[in-house]
């Protein structure tokens, strides 16, 4: 039976949600530290990432950038107005990040550049089948998944791994003191929004996840959404070592 769930705790501490949440946050959290400690980004941090790395993460993760407002798109379309309170808050959310994912294709764009990659590599460049694989599984999960789960496949777990190795490189001058001084704000500006801005959006996702589920989930839809985060987080670490691997 459903029971509403109404948060009355700050919206970015986890004691503020129900048990099966933060179960669930605390169980796929071994794997979103794989993605936020990976070598990548601490040598990113360092402004030691060789420049093969550099071009392999850009090009790779391109096509989860340019496609994470069709994403959410797919969400929307999920959503009658007024049907749940859940999905009144959804639906605000993702109209409104959706301008918002847009402008960060362009400063994706604006940080390739300034590593001497082109928008013709962004969009011509085969990306091998390990960076191709978390794209296709968002797909997935928002075309076939229900609106709660496929929002904690994208919104909560890779917006929230997103948001904690952003900050993690931003936390040194090191890798934007690596640029000319013209390119640096260009160059860093993808990374500075989501480590200053977007750490509040995977909260936002997972209270909407709440009020969509309810202050009670059953144990196996639980599993389904440890699985789904799981996914997202080890489908990230694949194209990470993709891209810290060897040509050849």
């Amino acid at each position: 039976m459903y029971e509403q769930f109404q948060r009355s705790g700050p919206l970015m501490d986890l004691n503020s949600y129900p048990a099966w949440a933060q179960d669930m946050v605390l169980a796929t959290a071994p794997a979103k530290s794989k993605v936020v400690a990976h070598e990548l980004f601490a040598r990113m941090r360092e402004a030691s990432l060789p420049a093969q790395a550099t071009y392999n993460f850009l090009v790779g993760g391109w096509p989860v950038i340019e496609q994470f407002p069709q994403y959410m798109a797919v969400n929307l379309c999920k959503i009658q107005y007024g049907r749940s309170a859940g999905e009144n808050m959804a639906r605000r959310y993702l109209m409104r990040n959706i301008r918002v994912e847009q402008n960060h294709a362009d400063h994706w764009v604006e940080w390739a550049k300034a590593c001497g990659i082109s928008m013709r590599d962004l969009f011509d460049s085969q990306a091998p089948v390990e960076s191709q694989a978390l794209n296709h599984w968002c797909w997935h999960s928002c075309e076939r998944a229900s609106l709660a789960t496929s929002m904690a496949v994208t919104n909560l777990a890779i917006e929230g791994a997103t948001g904690e190795w952003a900050n993690l490189i931003c936390s040194s001058d090191a890798y934007e003191n690596s640029f000319a001084p013209e390119l640096r704000r260009p160059a860093t500006r993808w990374l500075r929004l989501h480590a200053q801005y977007d750490d509040t959006h995977p909260w936002e996702a997972l209270e909407i996840i709440c009020l969509l589920i309810g202050r009670r989930a059953e144990p196996k839809y639980v599993d389904i959404l440890v699985q789904g985060l799981s996914n997202s987080y080890q489908y990230m670490a694949l194209s990470l070592d993709r891209s810290m691997a060897p040509s050849g």
